[in-house]
């Protein structure tokens, strides 16, 4: 969902403005590095755990080999949505998408697919159409098909569906794929077309806020329940989980705990924690870095307590510091578990002790 776009930040109104409101968190709250004797993710996670990348970054020798060396899954950022994909006149471009496969297979990654349908992202050819009910149908299946069908066998996940529900949990979001489609029917078919592309790919509903929204998350799980009963082949739920360091203890483990209730797969799907975000709370950079570490380790410890058949993946929106979304909003912050430098930061090392408990 992150990125440097305007459309990327849309749907993060609530959470920027927050940390913008605790701008005056010293920039010294950056973590110090931690020692480097940790092991690899990749090596100690009993599910794999994945990073977002962007394929201008596969281009830093650096970034590249911190990524292979540490975790076994990557997403894109941005460049599988579409608006990255759908030129102006309806083309399709995957000269982005396509490098990012690749780099996965060379390096022998797991390639999760990121988004499909977005309700904040209507490009401007699917705009044109728009009064053309059976076109915008076709030409909706059509990307569908497509995109899906060109990565068959090199996904093995997609975010099909991604912040369907609106914020409050009231309901579900207005966009121009419901009021032309139909509020359920355009993910039910969404998830069709996708399986049919690929059926070995698993599914995902995908959204945000869900640790800290109970609502929304009520509303979330109803609607997976919705498409299921309707006959979508969902196959999993995805939680964003782009916290803060006003995240109250246990909320993520709650919101893991009532996603898998449903008995699918779970992804912890986009994970950062940001520093800016009510920072000024901690009196030290020693204190602001543990809580950091304490909310990963619960991310942690959350998807090591599912079933082995549930832990789909846990995906950080990021490895260092300076790729992050957060930092092009905000440079003050350092939401991931490397610095700018690629030095493990305090925070990994309570993560990794915790993926072991």
């Amino acid at each position: 969902m992150s990125g440097n776009r305007a459309g990327e930040s849309q749907s993060r109104r609530a959470f920027i403005g927050s940390a913008a409101a605790v701008a005056a968190c010293h920039p010294a709250a950056r973590s110090q590095p931690a020692e480097q004797n940790l092991p690899p993710l990749r090596a100690v996670a009993p599910f794999p755990v994945g990073s977002a990348v962007q394929a201008e970054q596969i281009d830093d020798p650096a970034l590249a080999g911190l990524i292979a060396a540490q975790v076994s899954q990557v997403t894109a950022e941005w460049q599988m949505k579409m608006e990255y994909i759908v030129g102006p006149g309806g083309a399709l471009r995957f000269d982005a998408p396509d490098r990012i496969a690749t780099f996965a297979a060379v390096r022998g990654l797991r390639l999760h697919g990121h988004t499909l349908v977005w309700y904040a992202q209507i490009p401007a050819a699917f705009e044109a159409i728009e009064s053309a009910p059976r076109q915008f149908r076709d030409a909706y299946a059509k990307y569908i098909t497509t995109v899906v069908a060109r990565y068959r066998g090199r996904t093995v996940g997609w975010d099909v569906i991604n912040e369907a529900v609106a914020e409050d949990g009231a309901g579900l979001r207005d966009s121009a794929w419901s009021r032309r489609l139909g509020p359920i029917e355009y993910m039910r078919m969404a998830f069709e077309l996708a399986h049919a592309a690929d059926p070995a790919a698993i599914l995902f509903l995908n959204d945000y806020n869900l640790e800290y929204l109970p609502m929304k998350r009520a509303a979330f799980l109803r609607l997976a329940e919705t498409l299921l009963k309707a006959g979508a082949p969902l196959g999993g739920l995805g939680t964003q989980t782009h916290v803060g360091l006003d995240l109250r203890a246990g909320a993520i483990a709650g919101a893991v705990r009532d996603l898998a209730g449903l008995g699918l797969p779970i992804h912890i799907s986009e994970m950062d924690v940001s520093t800016a975000r009510f920072g000024g709370l901690f009196p030290s950079p020693a204190a602001l870095a543990a809580r950091q570490g304490e909310i990963y380790a619960e991310a942690a410890r959350a998807m090591v307590a599912l079933p082995d058949a549930q832990r789909y993946a846990l995906t950080l929106w990021g490895l260092r510091d300076r790729d992050s979304w957060l930092v092009r909003e905000n440079g003050i912050d350092a939401p991931l578990l490397f610095d700018n430098l690629g030095r493990a930061k305090p925070a990994l090392a309570q993560f990794e002790a915790a993926l072991r408990s």
